[in-house]
């Protein structure tokens, strides 16, 4: 048998790798429905900003705390270290007949004494402000939540982008092993003929050159592999040397057609959007928390004082009820320009909320342009794949009437694998592509 008639039947099989696959023991296998479902259970970053908004909780009940009355204690004990003299001037107590009749002098001696005061406050005026404040806390518990779902949304991107960055490098890989399997049994092949002198040596070492290019490229395709799949678990928050395979990606869907529309999509479920606005208002309740900073503060007072030791003259217990009225007329025009700091974040705020606007639909813009080219790009490998094997199948049939060259026929079926290759990479970027595009949609994992 000739070396033609040996590799002809070689090369026109070899561009089904199914056919070649071997049998091993696959790990589980890890569809993209189940990365995202765990990441965005078990992701850390997912999980702290989570935290972030019961935090916003517990301020929020602290601050509402405010409302109810307030009760304070104050115990002071000490050492007298003087006397206290009591004098009643004559008649000080009544005039016919005076009482007392003469000056009368009490003397008291220096003793241990102790003074205990208590005191409950009901905010009444204060209501406002502490509606206010509670308010602002909303706001920002509120921006909290926003971030959970910008957080929500970045991871599941990256798991995206993670998942089809492995699907990527291992069509290569897988397209890499083939040629391996196809340059060792043309190596056995052409090391057989050249035994039987029907081939030439040079031809059988153009084939190890191959051989050795196509081994060591797959060595460089299997440890970026291993780091991805690391980094694939470490967003999944779980061990990052649990074993995984991948599913094949789907065919290419359908497009976005109207970008406006997208647009205005993405300005009502973006995170980033619905945060600038809600700062906006956070901003207008601080400054009408500061202004109400005017109104003096009243509130309903209970205060109870009991002195010990201060002799039988004073009396042990002092109990009032009132109104407890407090105001600061004179500040300096500090009130004044904290207003106007405040009115100032407005302002700040509102340009940032328009800012935000247009990043988004710039964003949108670019994102949906990419997925255009993409989309588009899939179309032209797919030609290129179909144009490399028709070229291919050409080939052997000249290759068969001795019209071609050795070296046209290996470079033919290397150009139908780069072609495959280009034809998978072109489909994961697109489902890459789609990816950032539902992000920048604001969409829900």
């Amino acid at each position: 048998m000739s070396l033609k008639s040996a590799l002809i039947p070689l090369l026109l099989i070899l561009p089904l790798p199914a056919a070649f696959a071997q049998e091993s023991h696959n790990p589980p296998l890890l569809t993209l429905d189940q990365a995202i479902s765990l990441a965005v259970q078990q992701n850390r970053l997912i999980h702290s900003s989570a935290l972030e908004v019961l935090k916003l909780d517990d301020k929020m009940a602290a601050t509402r705390t405010l409302r109810y009355p307030y009760f304070s204690w104050y115990t002071f004990g000490s050492q007298r270290i003087t006397g206290l003299d009591f004098i009643f001037p004559a008649g000080s107590f009544g005039t016919n007949p005076p009482i007392p009749a003469t000056d009368t002098a009490i003397h008291a001696a220096a003793t241990p004494a102790v003074l205990l005061m208590g005191r409950i406050d009901q905010p009444l005026s204060q209501q406002y402000r502490i509606g206010l404040n509670l308010n602002s806390i909303d706001m920002e518990r509120q921006i909290a939540v926003q971030q959970e779902r910008l957080q929500k949304q970045s991871v599941v991107d990256q798991v995206k982008r993670t998942y089809y960055g492995i699907l990527q490098m291992q069509s290569s890989l897988e397209s890499v092993e083939e040629s391996i399997r196809f340059y060792r049994e043309m190596d056995r092949v052409t090391q057989q003929h050249v035994l039987q002198q029907t081939a030439l040596k040079s031809q059988s070492l153009e084939v190890k050159t191959r051989l050795a290019k196509a081994e060591y490229d797959a060595l460089a395709l299997r440890n970026p592999i291993a780091t991805q799949k690391e980094q694939l678990n470490s967003l999944m928050g779980r061990d990052l040397r649990t074993e995984f395979s991948v599913s094949p990606v789907p065919e290419a869907a359908g497009i976005e057609k109207d970008l406006e529309a997208a647009r205005r999509l993405a300005l009502e479920q973006r995170p980033e959007a619905t945060q600038a606005r809600l700062r906006v208002r956070q901003a207008e309740y601080d400054r009408r928390a500061k202004k109400s900073e005017y109104i003096p503060d009243l509130s309903l007072s209970f205060s109870y004082v009991s002195p010990i030791g201060y002799g039988s003259l004073v009396p042990s217990n002092i109990a009032s009820v009132g109104l407890l009225f407090t105001w600061e007329p004179f500040d300096w025009g500090k009130k004044k320009h904290e207003l106007s700091e405040k009115s100032r974040v407005i302002e700040q705020a509102e340009l940032a909320l328009h800012e935000a606007e247009d990043q988004i639909a710039l964003d949108v813009g670019s994102k949906f342009r990419t997925l255009e080219e993409t989309h588009q790009l899939i179309v032209v490998s797919r030609l290129g794949q179909e144009t490399e094997r028709e070229k291919l199948r050409v080939m052997n049939n000249r290759y068969k009437q001795d019209v071609s060259l050795f070296e046209d026929l290996l470079q033919a079926r290397a150009s139908l694998a780069e072609a495959d290759s280009q034809y998978q990479q072109a489909l994961l970027n697109y489902w890459t592509a789609r990816a950032d595009f539902e992000k920048a949609l604001g969409m829900e994992p």
